[in-house]
């Protein structure tokens, strides 16, 4: 019998994760699985309680709240900005960073219109439920 992953276990699964809709946001069929500590702070909150208890080669799909994921989209981390300012071929869509202070702040075009620019500093995925099809793929027991 299989043991149960528990905290602090090493574990590497594959995962297809989609958004509510069903669009995919990532995956790593096709590519080395994910791997990470079961119960720490590598993956979001979710993903790593979510296996605890699983065992190697266990299927399983999970719904993660956003609260557990990438938390709620916060407002005021948009800001307009005039086109000018940014990197000349911006489109919706890119991503950007610039230092502030000093810290590095990275955020992402939301949307441009006329001669502004709407920057979000929110991760794509705040405010997102997201479902995860993962496979337990091996484990490494830490006890």
């Amino acid at each position: 019998m299989a043991t149960q992953i528990r905290a602090g276990d090493v574990v590497r699964i594959h995962y297809t994760g989609r958004l509510e809709n069903g669009t995919v946001f990532s995956t790593s069929i096709g590519s080395e699985p994910l791997e990470f500590t079961a119960g720490g702070d590598e993956v979001i909150e979710g993903l790593s309680e979510a296996v605890i208890g699983m065992e190697e080669g266990e299927r399983r799909t999970i719904t993660i709240p956003p609260e557990k994921a990438y938390g709620q989209r916060d407002p005021h981390l948009e800001r307009e900005v005039p086109l000018a300012d940014l990197p000349e071929g911006v489109q919706v869509g890119d991503r950007l960073s610039a230092q502030i202070g000093n810290q590095r702040v990275r955020f992402w075009v939301k949307d441009i219109e006329n001669d502004v620019a709407v920057l979000d500093a929110n991760h794509p995925l705040a405010g997102q439920t997201l479902h995860l099809e993962i496979e337990i793929i091996t484990v490494e027991s830490q006890r």
